[in-house]
């Protein structure tokens, strides 16, 4: 019932607006501030995976294995990606363009932060999102996907993704 509400209701597509412009403020400003102001990450991994080891290690040990091996010596790329990354979600999000694909990414990211052991604002961004993606399409009906999802359903693109079962 609510999450079929979320997915067709008009007024909640409305109030899922505010919290997907929220989201992609978020976002946007945290991205645009790494891209402007030069971001390495090397240091905050590197605390990271401080934190994986020891008596009371506040990471999980596989997550400081992933960073120490696969992050750290790719810091130039993630510097990257968490740079731009962040700033196309937050675009994503605000426009109502691509919306689940940019609520997705922007979790992933929220849970990498977290697993991190940085609790921050992406708990409650986390949150947010779930709202967005249960939502689907109705989450970015006020915005770019309003008129991209109707275009590609037409085309045989995008299938419904609020299709209610038939009856057995």
């Amino acid at each position: 019932m609510v999450i079929n509400f979320l997915r067709t209701n008009k007024m909640a597509a409305v109030a899922l607006t505010a919290i997907r412009v929220y989201v992609g403020y978020l976002w946007l400003t945290a991205g645009w501030k790494k891209v402007t102001g030069g971001f390495d990450a090397s240091g905050f991994i590197k605390g990271t995976i401080a934190k994986s080891t020891g008596e009371n290690p506040s990471v999980a040990g596989w997550w400081g294995s992933f960073l120490e091996n696969v992050a750290l010596p790719g810091a130039d790329v993630f510097n990257i990606l968490v740079a731009y990354g962040e700033l196309f979600v937050g675009l994503g999000l605000i426009l109502g363009c691509l919306t689940k694909t940019a609520v997705f990414f922007g979790m992933v990211m929220n849970f990498s932060f977290l697993f991190s052991g940085t609790v921050s604002s992406n708990a409650l961004m986390v949150l947010l999102s779930i709202f967005i993606i249960v939502a689907g399409t109705n989450a970015g009906k006020f915005g770019v996907d309003g008129f991209l999802t109707p275009f590609l359903r037409k085309k045989g693109i995008v299938k419904s993704d609020h299709s209610t079962p038939k009856a057995a």
